[in-house]
């Protein structure tokens, strides 16, 4: 008798592993999340907050609560999605030696802290939108606030006016797209690992979407020199990861004229990241708002980012396309498959 193995779409039962897995993960968030809270608080209670110099409505912390807990979830956020990335690539990296930590277990963290890192992205615009129905409601009816503030806070390029124009935007393909790759890992077994790691390579775009949201929208780093140049600082050890990771190929790689070219060309474009972000700490100029200098206005539209999402979708499907072609080659020809190729 043959016994015949489905693959399932997707795996429930490990979704449900890791997200026990993730409880204390998410409850650890929460804390820190509340102590972020408490911060933001009291520096807007004590009149230093930063916030307060662009939008002085804002300075009664006790009326516009739910705001400065969108803030506290969004720092939080942005914090767990660096841990998540970081934890990421060490686990795809080529076994360093250095590394103290078995890659199993840095793969269970890496899964608890992405289901964590997207339950706060979403709790982040949720409180956004608490607080837009509780603005709107003060004009309008309830139906019309709750529709008002559904369609601004969840419907990318929605929002009417200011740098929300372009900064939720950009948040809200943050989070719809880190949805969708995030847990694409529980349907690798159906889509085949190829085509699995061909689009979780590209979360790595959902983390540069984050960072851009929080220095274009975080209200609390605009005039905060340091902290902003620390939210820099913190992007080093991650384009160091994806360095070390695009310059070490594993032996089962295929070491193709197009691969070496592509992670060439990737591993310039790193470093010249590195380089700008090196100059921008130590000239301490880095793009950010001075406080009484009128800043520039926004370089970047809406339509500019459509057009972004459009070629970043099908940079995205002709990854997998060619991760395909490549599976498909080796099958022909007789060769054997890497077992990430499966």
């Amino acid at each position: 008798m043959t016994t015949v193995r489905t693959r399932t779409k997707f795996d429930t039962q490990q979704l449900r592993a890791d997200l026990r897995t993730a409880r204390l993960d998410a409850t650890i968030a929460l804390l820190v999340t509340l102590a972020v809270f408490g911060w933001l608080y009291y520096r807007v209670a004590d009149g230093t907050s930063p916030t307060i110099a662009v939008m002085p409505d804002l300075a009664d912390p006790g009326r516009y609560w739910m705001y400065w807990m969108c803030q506290a979830f969004g720092w939080t956020g942005l914090l767990w999605a660096w841990i998540t990335v970081v934890l990421g690539l060490l686990r795809s990296s080529h076994s360093p030696r250095w590394l103290p930590v078995p890659q199993h277990s840095i793969e269970k963290w890496h899964r608890a802290t992405s289901l964590t890192t997207i339950g706060l992205m979403f709790v982040h615009a949720a409180w956004l939108f608490a607080e837009f129905v509780r603005d709107y409601s003060a004009t309008a009816g309830t139906a019309e606030s709750v529709w008002r503030a559904f369609v601004d806070t969840f419907v990318p390029s929605a929002y009417p006016s200011g740098t929300g124009k372009v900064a939720i935007f950009i948040g809200l393909l943050a989070l719809y797209l880190a949805i969708p790759l995030g847990l694409a890992f529980y349907s690798r077994r159906w889509l085949r690992p190829a085509i699995w790691r061909a689009l979780h390579a590209s979360i790595i775009v959902v983390y540069a979407l984050s960072v851009w949201h929080t220095l274009l929208y975080g209200t609390n780093v605009w005039y905060d020199g340091r902290f902003r140049t620390l939210v820099w600082i913190l992007q080093l050890p991650i384009a160091a990861l994806v360095l070390y990771r695009l310059t070490n190929l594993p032996p089962s790689r295929q070491r193709t004229r197009a691969t070496i070219v592509l992670r060439s060309v990737a591993a310039l474009i790193v470093l010249g990241f590195i380089a700008i972000v090196c100059a921008a700490v130590l000239s301490g100029h880095d793009g950010g708002r001075t406080l009484g200098v009128a800043g520039m206005g926004l370089n970047v539209t809406r339509t500019n980012i459509w057009w972004g999402l459009v070629i970043f979708l099908v940079a995205v499907a002709l990854s997998v396309v060619r991760a395909r072609q490549i599976r498909r080659r080796a099958t022909v020809t007789g060769r054997v498959v890497p077992s990430e190729l499966r």
